[in-house]
């Protein structure tokens, strides 16, 4: 089973250009900000994500990760459950990389 994480296109390319980790945890804060990067279990949370955190960008990726091998912790965030990956994410876990086109 797949988990999604939403990236700004500038992050995840730099992620991928230095060969990694990615290492950001959530629109502007970093894995060692937070402790774990947000993720969500499938493309419905992502969209209420992006409706609540990202609404006003445009240049977005989805990323799909193989959680394979990833510290995955699935945990309670007011009424929803979320998959957090507690620690770095490795390139290669990195299965497919798509735009996320804007919500309205």
């Amino acid at each position: 089973m797949t988990i999604f994480h939403i990236a700004e296109r500038t992050d995840w390319e730099a992620a991928r250009e230095s060969g990694g980790p990615y290492e950001i945890s959530t629109r502007g804060q970093t894995l060692a900000d937070v402790g774990f990067i947000h993720a969500s279990r499938d493309e419905e949370q992502v969209r209420k994500v992006q409706r609540a955190f990202y609404a006003d960008l445009d240049d977005l990726l989805l990323l799909t990760i193989d959680p394979e091998g990833l510290d995955v912790r699935h945990e309670a965030v007011g009424d929803d459950v979320f998959p957090h990956i507690y620690g770095p994410l490795p390139i290669e876990a990195v299965i497919d990389v798509r735009p996320l086109p804007r919500t309205r």
